[in-house]
């Protein structure tokens, strides 16, 4: 019996690309390969994220656990995440995560000496690396604008003090993954859609009047079909648009027109939309993704090559592993 291949070539075209955004079409594979790179994406991209802070002076408001979790939420920079150890695995710190090659070192000191309010913010975090810094949201468009007051400007506020009120600390930042904690996960949001078939049915469609092709399209809570003003007709404008919500469907059955229109979701075809959290640049997390990706599909490959010559040596091959 001749075996079967099941072995396809993803094929990926990019619609619209900035440092924080991403939208791109992955064509020819199925639901499962699309999932597992949105999964990847969110839980298993490396970013680096602060892990532990020593807080040595701190007469603010907020108590230290308090201003430790708002500064692991922080953003920071992450793009040599992917060469950098994880801090269980280091050997040059015998796993302590606190070296140059599984760590960074962040400094903070304020204290407002003013009757105004200080807010402490991201900016006056000090790395000992300058490739890893807090993600910087301002808009450099803006940059001169003596008007602008905004947070973006500032940066992402940590505490607010009040005359006499302190903060210094000492904060290690380390590669860590999403699954482990949410301050790791590189993305905002991930989300992907099956792209949209739609054909309408012009014979039919020909025997409604201006009136219910209006209300028809009107049924659709999006955007999707609109009048042709010069033919009269109705056209599909936005097919991604559509929701799977089957309003005008329905909406057809009721008027009587069943089959008017068909949509079906192409199995092999999806529409991805990546929001990055500022870490790593969302084409660079795709990217990266992938190759986690193709590194977790080796070590499947490799398992079955292992289960293979076991069932090939038997003992002897459990034997030579150790097993």
């Amino acid at each position: 019996m001749e075996s079967v291949s099941y072995q396809r070539f993803p094929k990926i075209k990019i619609r619209e690309m900035k440092d924080d955004y991403l939208k791109f079409e992955l064509r020819e594979t199925d639901a499962s390969m699309a999932n597992a790179l949105r999964r990847v994406m969110i839980a298993e991209v490396p970013t680096i994220a602060i892990d532990l802070v020593e807080i040595e002076v701190n007469s603010s408001v907020l108590n230290d656990e308090f201003i430790a979790h708002r500064l692991g939420l922080i953003p920071l920079t992450s793009e040599r995440a992917m060469g950098m150890r994880f801090s269980r695995d280091c050997d040059a710190c015998d796993g302590d995560g606190q070296c140059e090659y599984c760590s960074v070192e962040f400094h903070l000191r304020a204290k407002c000496i003013t009757d105004q309010t200080l807010d402490v913010t991201s900016k006056d975090l000090y790395s000992s690396d300058h490739a890893v810094i807090p993600v910087d949201f301002s808009d450099p468009s803006d940059a001169n604008d003596p008007f602008d007051n905004t947070e973006t400007q500032r940066g992402i506020i940590i505490v607010k003090l009040r005359r006499g009120q302190e903060l210094r600390l000492r904060a290690i930042a380390r590669k860590g993954i999403g699954k482990d904690h949410a301050k790791w996960s590189p993305a905002a949001t991930v989300t992907f859609m099956y792209e949209p078939e739609i054909h309408i049915n012009e014979d039919l469609m020909e025997t409604l009047t201006l009136e219910e092709k209006l209300s028809w399209i009107e049924s659709s809570p999006t955007k999707v079909f609109d009048i042709d003003k010069v033919t009269q007709q109705v056209v599909v404008v936005d097919p991604e648009a559509y929701t799977y919500d089957d309003e005008v469907i329905k909406k057809a059955e009721a008027m009587g027109k069943r089959g008017l229109i068909d949509i079906r979701a192409k199995e092999d075809s999806f529409i991805f939309t990546v929001e990055s959290t500022g870490a790593v640049k969302a084409s660079q997390l795709v990217l990266n993704a992938i190759e986690i990706l193709k590194q977790k599909l080796d070590a499947v490959r490799l398992s079955d090559d292992t289960v293979e010559a076991d069932d090939q040596f038997g003992e002897l091959g459990v034997h030579m592993r150790g097993g």
